[in-house]
């Protein structure tokens, strides 16, 4: 049912209402599918006080990285061309403003490319995946310095953000990753199975993104996550609600 009320809200609501508004519906109807979910969310740094002109940049291993950060960040998400063809999710998802690549187009990437240099320049948050697929949560992939060049031209800041998923116990959890012929439904089941996760958000210390190289900077970006990864465990001397940030 929440799902359905988000694809009604995208579909039917969306049309009609300013940016603020739907920024608002994204982050409320986030946190309440991570609490519906028991997924206590543990955020070290400053988030959400993110704001214009921003490329949000983090490591991927779920289908919920995406909510986990509308939770506190609503942004515009690029996303490859597959979760498009998710069931129900891809029409909430794409009513939400996130852009599809196809990232074995070259073409396609530059359309992608000219509409991110633009949606930054206005002052919007936009995130991606640099990995370029996920992972289990254990390492990072090398980026790819492509969809970083949007906020070069755009003269703004890139924001790594760790993403680091846990069992109440502490230990790695590997319920929602994503990875290799896992499909949608069975990751989905696998979470909802869990008595309760928490995923721990690192957030990174801004670059800034004018006059340099596209390479440079998601090398420094992906350093920083990896940095951010091997830090110990957020820890918090309060029970934390689930879908609530510390």
């Amino acid at each position: 049912m929440h799902l359905l009320a988000g694809v009604g809200t995208t579909m039917l609501l969306f049309p009609f209402v300013s940016d603020a508004r739907k920024r608002r519906l994204v982050k409320r109807w986030s946190r309440r599918l991570l609490r519906i979910l028991n997924v206590s969310a543990h955020v070290r740094g400053e988030l959400e006080s993110v704001s214009g002109n921003v490329l949000l940049v983090a490591n991927h291993i779920s289908w919920l990285d995406i909510f986990v950060l509308n939770a506190h960040l609503p942004v515009r998400f690029v996303a490859k061309a597959e979760i498009a063809r998710w069931p129900v999710v891809s029409r909430m998802i794409r009513g939400a403003g996130t852009v599809f690549i196809e990232r074995e187009r070259r073409r396609d990437t530059h359309r992608v490319t000219r509409h991110m240099a633009e949606v930054l320049a206005n002052g919007d948050v936009v995130a991606i995946f640099p990995e370029g697929t996920t992972t289990y949560g254990h390492e990072v992939l090398p980026f790819k310095s492509s969809l970083l060049q949007p906020i070069i031209e755009a003269g703004g800041h890139v924001q790594p953000v760790a993403i680091r998923y846990r069992t109440p116990d502490g230990a790695i959890a590997m319920a929602p990753t994503y990875v290799g012929d896992t499909s949608f439904a069975s990751s989905f089941f696998a979470v909802c199975a869990e008595r309760a996760l928490r995923v721990e958000l690192t957030a990174r210390p801004a670059l800034p993104a004018a006059t340099k190289h596209r390479r440079a900077l998601a090398q420094a970006a992906e350093l920083s996550i990896r940095t951010a990864l091997a830090e110990p465990a957020i820890v918090t001397a309060l029970d934390i609600p689930a879908g609530q940030a510390t």
